[in-house]
């Protein structure tokens, strides 16, 4: 999961609610600095685990660059509402539904960005209906299902969520990561940190359960993306576990997409390197808006 420094929005930035007509959803809301020329405006969706919070340490960075920036907790996220026990609600498409609504309710279309499990819905989103968005990044997202060992992971947690609760569950991979970064000489991952826990606790479960089994079995969808007449942006760290940078280099490939490695980051180069990821964004939408107004 991705572990922002802070969950508290940054200057400028404010949390509220965003009405859309599949419902409200918790969004973090950053506006163009002042003084800024307003270039366009972002939703960003994250990934599991994750929330609105793991795209804080950009919004400043993209503000300055004259960029609204809208981070959404989706459905059963975080801060966002969804049923604890119904995985239905979590299909893909419902969830691609969602995102579209999103994009809709912000007035104009969006610049379209997913983290990991984000950018499999985004994805979904962009083939439902492309002309909801003036372009796509996939952030630390591959082109099918995510690695072997990450596929283990997720058993484990669905054989957990089983027999244990959201709290119980939170306790074990504490302890887990613990012994883990004990046995790399490294501090343990999740800590004391408060917030990361209330995060965990208001995800729902069913959400998890659901987009846990997504992941692992996610068909390659590159083709039919290729298809589609966006510009597209694949970026990640230069390692990622989830799913190889080889495949990530080939995937941008297969989709003539801008292609960046952050250096010094792994799979949330949002968190672990922002500042190099925020100018590697902006730069991207820059570039995609002017090919709008110039398709010459």
């Amino acid at each position: 999961m991705s572990r922002p420094p802070t969950f508290v929005p940054p200057d400028g930035a404010r949390a509220r609610r965003l009405r859309t007509a599949r419902g409200e959803f918790a969004v973090v809301d950053s506006p163009p600095a002042s003084g800024a020329e307003p270039r366009g405006t972002v939703l960003l969706v994250p990934g599991f685990t994750g929330s609105k919070e793991d795209f804080n340490p950009l919004h400043g960075l993209l503000s300055a660059r004259g960029y609204r920036t809208v981070a959404v907790d989706g459905r059963g996220q975080f801060e966002s509402d969804g049923p604890r026990d119904d995985e239905s609600a979590y299909a893909q498409d419902e969830l691609a539904r969602d995102v579209l609504a999103q994009a809709t309710a912000l007035g104009a279309p969006p610049h379209l960005l997913g983290h990991s499990l984000g950018g499999h819905l985004a994805r979904a989103a962009v083939l439902l209906d492309c002309s909801a968005f003036v372009s796509l990044t996939l952030m630390a997202s591959g082109p099918a299902q995510i690695s072997v060992g990450q596929q283990q992971r997720v058993k484990l947690l669905e054989d957990a969520l089983g027999v244990m609760t959201m709290a119980q569950v939170w306790e074990a991979m504490r302890a887990m990561e613990a012994s883990e970064d004990d046995r790399a000489g490294m501090d343990a991952g999740l800590d004391d940190r408060e917030d990361l826990r209330r995060r965990w606790l208001g995800t729902s479960p069913a959400q998890l359960l659901a987009t846990g089994r997504q992941l692992c079995v996610e068909p390659d969808r590159v083709a039919e993306l290729a298809a589609v007449a966006l510009p597209f942006h694949v970026l990640s760290g230069e390692r990622d576990d989830a799913w190889p940078v080889p495949l990530l280099d080939d995937m941008a490939r297969r989709l003539g997409a801008r292609r960046t490695v952050v250096e010094g980051a792994e799979h949330s180069p949002n968190c672990e390197q922002p500042l190099a990821t925020a100018r590697a964004l902006a730069d991207f939408w820059d570039g995609a808006a002017r090919s709008q107004e110039d398709p010459s």
